[in-house]
């Protein structure tokens, strides 16, 4: 049987052009959470739980309309922009 890294998607960024993108690590990250390695997940994407919440919300959202249902998808989205840029900066420039 094979493990599910075989079927993931490789960086195009990276293999041209040497340097991870803003994206590095997400496929990765999704399969230690639903393999149940949080820590581990969150070192490899740091962003991987505020994206969880915010597809959860913007799913839950589509069948029921929340009052203020636009402006905590809008919070997460930048608060999630904020967390994948920071953490990109970080590990490309600072880090190495």
């Amino acid at each position: 049987m094979q493990s599910p890294e075989e079927y993931m998607l490789p960086c195009l960024n990276k293999k041209f052009f040497g340097i991870e993108c803003m994206g590095c690590g997400m496929q990765r990250s999704g399969l230690l959470v639903i393999k149940g390695e949080f820590v581990d997940a969150f070192y490899m994407y740091p962003a991987i739980y505020t994206l969880i919440l915010l597809f959860g919300f913007i799913a839950l959202n589509t069948f029921k309309n929340y009052k203020y249902g636009h402006k905590t998808i809008l919070i997460l989205a930048v608060l999630n922009a904020v967390i994948i840029i920071g953490s990109f900066i970080i590990k490309t420039f600072l880090i190495n």
